[in-house]
């Protein structure tokens, strides 16, 4: 059983036959620990949305007694959210997504445009948690939210690790967007972590099933592929905010 991030590499481009393929777009705990086979992974947003930690979880990381916080996206005209488009590479991959995201997260299915980093657009199925599920737990002040946050773990980890996880995946993979509700949530959840004496190492879990993802150099550059270190998060100093608050744009 191996332990520890395994190696993706995104992708700049999209060969226009690819985007007839099946296209996954993953905003939550999909971005690192995706669990299916995908033969392609591209950068990118999709408009029209914002994400929230608005859905309730009462297997992954949370219980029926504790349910834990975990991210959907809210419809909102100014709205963009960046994260990772995924082109499945066999059958067995809608199975378990709906089995994970539908069945056991309360989530449906829907499709948008993303835009990729490249330039491009094509369809991509998301899924998405209405009010009508019965883990829907809606907005709440942040402080409310972080508590939750923090008292919560289910069968795939605590729900500071699911947290902390998205936020700095988002802070390597898209420095040019902040995503207000997310790291503010995530700098509340520290601020609790620190008064309590908790090292967030402690809850991060071993790092089973998640993805590293690194940018594929383009061919003929220098340095090679080869030649390049990859850097693992270790969060023995997680989550550092940076200073400057930046707007997210549509690119």
């Amino acid at each position: 059983m191996s332990v520890g991030p395994t190696v993706s590499y995104l992708q700049d481009h999209v060969q226009d036959s690819e985007t007839k393929c099946l296209w996954i777009f993953a905003y939550g705990s999909l971005c690192w620990r995706p669990g299916f086979h995908y033969h392609k992974s591209v950068r990118g947003y999709i408009s029209g949305y914002s994400r929230k930690f608005w859905q309730g979880n009462t297997t992954h990381r949370g219980t029926e007694e504790n349910p834990g916080r975990v991210a959907t996206l809210i419809e909102n005209k100014e709205g963009c959210v960046h994260g990772i488009a995924f082109a499945i590479s066999e059958e067995t991959a809608i199975p378990y997504l709906n089995k994970r995201e539908c069945e056991m997260g309360g989530y449906v299915t829907t499709f948008a445009k993303f835009h990729s980093d490249h330039g491009q657009c094509f369809q991509v199925l998301l899924y998405v948690a209405t009010q009508s599920n019965p883990q829907w737990l809606g907005d709440a002040d942040l402080t409310e939210i972080a508590g939750q946050i923090i008292d919560c773990k289910g069968q795939s980890g605590h729900n500071v690790e699911y947290l902390i996880r998205l936020a700095d995946f988002t802070r390597q993979h898209f420095p040019f967007c902040h995503d207000s509700h997310l790291f503010n949530l995530e700098k509340e959840v520290l601020k609790k972590l620190k008064a309590k004496n908790i090292s967030v190492s402690t809850l991060m879990g071993n790092g089973e099933g998640c993805v590293q993802f690194v940018k594929r150099e383009p061919r003929n550059s220098s340095p090679s592929l080869e030649e390049q270190p990859v850097r693992f998060e270790s969060f023995q100093h997680a989550a550092k905010i940076p200073e400057k608050t930046l707007r997210c744009l549509n690119l």
